[in-house]
This record gives structure tokens, sequence and C-alpha cells, in this order.
């Protein structure tokens, strides 16, 4: 494993622990209580599983393979269950490695969410990403509406050394996203990333402008893949969960960016998210810096918070 993958995975880990302390331990302690397999065994593992943000459906699943696993293999002791149960977890959010199309093929990236997810901050990452992949990248600043959104991006943008179309406060979003596009085409750019705004007038507002800049980018850029991004905020939970729901009522979410998942305690929502709205977590992000965001990795994700070796 490269210095940097053993970095990210030591981050990692040292950002699960307060959800390790929410769902390990109270895990553990249902491994080493009972002393048969039983329905209250199941019913307690289910709670501890529910109360740590994993989900209902998520939780439902992982249970319901656990009981055809013991029946199948004649396991009797509640202890054995423990290595089925966290590969259950790892097979429940695996990604598949066609999620990452849209960094090999010449693509339009949406990257939506509301304001202090780190929207600004994973669209400069994910740039910087990209560059040093040896993508030609480009950036529209389509958040507007923020004060200081477009310079903090053109921050992010000089760091990364890539290009940025942008306009002045209040201008209109869809008409950046056009240039942009304008922009993409007449210069071969690999990639265009947009960063959209978080938050307009009303949710209504907010969800037409989304409208109208799909609309653009269909009209203007047919043959780009597309990918739609929503940035979340692990340390929200539940929250992060409805905030997905209701932008997926206006973009056809294509996979996931869960950040701040250094120190909170609830970092199961990635089980959770994934399975109940059944789009990939793709990237999550543990510090500030270019490295902390990194591809999702289903194995790595489970090894960290079950603190077990790479």
């Amino acid at each position: 494993m490269s210095e940097e993958k053993k970095g990210f995975f030591a981050r990692l880990k040292q950002g699960l622990t307060k959800t390790r302390n929410n769902i390990v331990h109270s895990m553990d302690s249902v491994f080493h209580g009972f002393s048969r397999i039983d329905e209250e065994f199941y019913e307690e593992l289910e709670e501890v599983l529910i109360m740590g943000d994993i989900g209902v459906n998520a939780t439902s699943d992982i249970i319901e393979k656990l009981k055809r696993q013991v029946k199948e293999k004649g396991i009797h002791e509640p202890s054995a269950c423990r290595e089925l149960l966290i590969q259950n977890i790892k097979d429940q959010m695996y990604v598949q490695e066609t999620a990452y199309e849209f960094e090999k093929k010449q693509s339009v990236v949406l990257v939506i969410g509301v304001n202090g997810v780190g929207k600004t901050t994973t669209v400069g990452k994910l740039a910087a990403k990209m560059k040093a992949d040896g993508r030609r990248v480009l950036i529209a600043a389509a958040d507007t509406f923020r004060a200081a959104a477009t310079e903090q991006l053109e921050v992010w943008t000089n760091r990364a050394g890539v290009e940025i179309i942008k306009a002045g406060e209040g201008a209109d979003p869809a008409s950046v996203v056009f240039d942009a596009v304008m922009a993409a085409k007449a210069r071969n750019t690999d990639v265009l990333i947009v960063d959209t705004a978080g938050r307009l007038h009303n949710k209504k507002n907010l969800m037409e402008e989304l409208r109208k800049i799909n609309r653009i980018i269909d009209r203007e850029f047919p043959n780009a893949h597309r990918e739609n991004l929503i940035v979340l905020d692990g340390t929200t939970g539940q929250n992060a969960m409805m905030q997905a729901r209701e932008f997926g009522d206006v973009a056809d979410l294509t996979g996931i960016v869960l950040t701040k998942l250094d120190g909170t305690a609830k970092g199961g929502i990635a089980v959770a998210i994934q399975s109940e709205l059944k789009v990939p977590v793709k990237y999550i992000g543990v510090g500030e810096s270019i490295e902390d965001l990194q591809k999702f990795d289903s194995e790595q994700f489970v090894n960290a918070l079950f603190d077990l070796e790479e």
C-alpha cells in the first residue's frame, strides 16, 4: 500500500473512533453477553446497528443474511458471528469499479449539497486529484449566491493548477454553466466540475436552478458523461439522508461524497445512505488537505471502523 493510502487509513481509523465507540463496543457486548444464538440475540444486534445510524433497511438486510449463514454453516456460538457480520457490512457497501467511469471519459460533474457540508472544498480536491491523474480539468463557479464562494474556489483552483470560469456575485448560475460548457468544448476539456449553490431564497428556487443547469448541460453537451455527486456532512447522520432524498428529487444522483468523517459518532450513516437510496458512496473525506479526500473502499472503511489491520 502506498504511503498516502497508509496515512489516509490511519486518519480514517482515528476519525471513526467515536463511531467505533458508538457501534462496535455495543456490538461486542452482544457477542460476548449471549451464550446462545436466538431471536433475542438477533434483536439486540439489530438494535445496536440501528442506534449506530446504520439504518433500518441496511440493518434488516445484514441481519437476514447473518441468519441464513448461521443456519447454513451450523454455527452455535454468538462470538463466531462477529466476522460474518463484519463481512456482511463490507458486502452491503461494496462500490463497483464502473462507478468511477466518469474519471476516464469526457465528463460533466455536478457537485451539489447544502451550504456548510464542504462542497466547495470537495470541488477543489476532486479537481486536484483528477489533474494529478493527467486529466484536463475546468471548474465552473456556479455558486453565485454565497458571498466569497467564488474566491474560496479560486484558492483551490490555484492550488490545483486548473482553470476556472466565473462571474460576479449574484450572476445567473445557469449562464455561468453555459459559458463553462462552451469553454470546455472549445478547449477539449476532459472533466468540467460545476460547483452549485447550496441555498437560494427558498428550496423551490434552488431546485429550479438545478433543473435549469441540468437542461443546459443536456442541450449543449449531450455527449458528455454525466455525474451528479451530492456532498453530505458525515456528522449530521439522518439529516444527511433527508438532504440526499430532497436533492434526489431534482437531480439523478450518481454518487455521494461523505465529508467530515474525522471525529463523528455517526459514521454508520455511510452504510445507511448507500442501502436506503441505492446511491453509492464514492468518496470520503477525513480532513482539510487534498490527500484527505479518497475513493471510498468498503474493505478499508469497515476495517477502520472495527479497528482491524489493513
